[in-house]
């Protein structure tokens, strides 16, 4: 991640024009550039919302499924909460497969990005703005 950050960030330069011992961080807020960390969590819940919505491919809508309450039993406040269910890892390295890393970035997005009324546009604007 920091070999393509630091990429981004002589883009960044070069585009602007910025000197070397300039910060960069007000220069990709100018530019509207996510950075790396970001951009892949932004990339990430798109397609976590592609998934959960039936528009992205079968292999991976498998790996995001909607909680569901059993309402016969008893009825939870996540019901209505859009959460998914995050697969149960053993290792670092399977924290970061998309099975339990999408859910688990879905998960921590706000209430209303996670509503069904939302069109795929009207999710990547607000998303980038929560993100940003």
């Amino acid at each position: 991640m920091n070999r393509l950050q630091s990429v981004q960030n002589a883009a960044a330069r070069l585009v602007s024009d910025a000197r070397r011992c300039d910060h960069i961080t007000p220069v990709l807020q100018e530019l509207h550039w996510l950075p790396v960390r970001r951009r892949v969590d932004f990339k990430m819940a798109t397609l976590v919302y592609l998934s959960l919505s039936g528009m992205a491919p079968a292999y991976l809508a498998a790996d995001c499924q909607l909680q569901v309450s059993d309402e016969d039993r008893r009825q939870l406040r996540s019901a209505n909460s859009r959460t998914c269910v995050v697969r149960r890892t053993y290792s670092s390295y399977g924290d970061r497969c998309f099975a339990a890393a999408g859910p688990r970035l879905w998960n921590n997005l706000l209430a209303h990005l996670r509503q069904t009324d939302i069109n795929f546009e009207q999710f990547k604007r607000l998303l980038k703005t929560f993100v940003f």
